[in-house]
């Protein structure tokens, strides 16, 4: 489960892989259809699971709105130091 910053409008980008440096760069390569027109994008929090299910469960609760509420506040100097 991973997290980027969108460079371009500013917004993040919640996803789930098994392959993270594979993913990150087709990301960085626009080969992403979500991420193709937000770019550059930034990965800046990851997590790990032994489970998928388990990481699904994360990914789908930090694209809710209270899921996006707790990223913000524990990421809060991260997000000071990419404005």
């Amino acid at each position: 489960m991973y997290l980027l910053y969108c460079g371009k409008d500013g917004s993040i980008y919640v996803g789930f892989t098994s392959d993270l440096q594979k993913r990150l760069t087709y990301h960085q390569a626009g080969k992403t259809k979500t991420t193709r027109e937000r770019g550059p994008v930034k990965l800046i929090y990851a997590e790990s699971y032994l489970n998928q299910t388990d990481a699904r469960k994360r990914e789908k609760f930090l694209k809710s709105g209270r899921g996006r509420e707790v990223i913000k506040k524990q990421l809060v100097e991260t997000f000071a130091d990419i404005v």
